[in-house]
């Protein structure tokens, strides 16, 4: 190797031993707003001396949108379950094998052969739940558990209405309401929703992510919601009930997945792993309000949680349904009765 070559590869090692020490120390996490409990991530600080940035987002295309454009800075995302099957497909994750972690063997088995990641490659759960929707029953005292409700209101809900500004969410419980299939391309059916969902909107008073917000400042009485975040306002609002249409209601699961081009990659996979501990993730419940797929984890829950109707369904309830990833012909349709919807 000639001089020029030899100082060049010595700067490199030095360049890049910079970069390293720089990074050393550090975690930065993309997750939704307001879900993640301050006390969690001070005790991880505390734990492992990493200093941790957190930056929110509202919807899981909002961050795939920004991971796509690269360079985020950013370590550790939180997609739901049909989100990481495609940041998977578009190769956006990193492949962590998180069953030779140690603490894998905390969890519930129902939750590692799962379809959109089998065997647990990518991701571990975060936090699990339902939504469907919570509804003020001093306000409404009839039948809360159909959708007949949401998109053919009661005189006392009319205009009163909040629902997700998610088009997945309210496409899919416009799609039950019609007793039809999800990834649904069938043009008359999807002519059929559109029709259902602009003359429901006149009904409704906003499209809006904040619920929690929107029930106990009671600028509304019925909302489209996540379960955890339908507990969490009827802490403020003891009145509201959540409901289990007996159409059906969307299942989730949230997940702790690494960047591909995560800069602190081996500080993101102690953060896998410290989430896979027990107490770790009944921090995370005991905030959020959702149950979190981590077998022990209910030793260390508030009481309420155990029983909660939010939490517990009941025994007549359906099966919630979750809902894969559509294909891009179906995704393309789907845009183009949101975009009519929203104008």
């Amino acid at each position: 190797m000639n001089s020029k070559l030899f100082k060049a590869a010595v700067t490199s090692v030095i360049a890049l031993t910079a970069v390293q020490a720089q990074a050393e120390g550090k975690l930065n996490i993309y997750n939704w707003g307001n879900y993640t409990n301050p006390e969690m991530i001070k005790k991880f600080e505390a734990q492992y001396d990493i200093d941790v940035t957190l930056d929110g987002y509202d919807s899981n295309e909002t961050m795939l949108a920004k991971v796509k454009e690269g360079g985020t800075g950013y370590d550790i995302v939180v997609p739901g379950d049909y989100m990481v099957a495609i940041m998977v497909e578009e190769g956006l994750l990193a492949e962590i094998d998180a069953s030779e972690m140690e603490n894998f063997k905390n969890l519930d088995p129902n939750w590692v052969d799962v379809y959109w990641d089998p065997g647990r490659k990518y991701s571990v759960p975060y936090q699990w739940g339902t939504t469907s929707f919570t509804v003020d029953a001093d306000v409404y005292g009839g039948d809360i558990n159909t959708l007949e409700i949401v998109f053919n209101p009661p005189a006392e809900l009319k205009g009163r209405i909040n629902m997700l500004n998610d088009m997945n969410d309210v496409i899919n419980a416009g799609l039950r309401y019609l007793n039809y299939p999800r990834c649904n391309s069938n043009p008359e059916q999807m002519k059929e929703l559109l029709n259902l969902l602009v003359k429901a909107k006149e009904d409704w008073r906003t499209m809006d992510y904040a619920v929690i917000e929107k029930l106990t400042s009671k600028d509304v009485d019925l909302s489209q919601s996540w379960n955890g975040a339908a507990m969490r306002a009827r802490n403020d609002r003891p009145t509201l009930k959540y409901a289990y249409p007996k159409e059906g209601f969307t299942g989730w699961m949230d997940n702790v997945a690494v960047l591909a081009d995560a800069p602190n990659m081996e500080n993101a996979k102690l953060f896998v792993n410290f989430m896979m501990e027990p107490e770790n993730a009944a921090l995370t419940s005991n905030f959020a309000r959702y149950a979190n797929g981590v077998l022990g984890s209910d030793k260390f829950m508030d009481a309420e949680m155990l029983d909660a109707p939010e939490i517990v369904m009941p025994a007549d309830a359906p099966a919630p349904d979750f809902v894969k990833p559509c294909d891009q012909d179906v995704v393309e349709l789907y845009n183009k009765v949101w975009t009519r919807l929203k104008q």
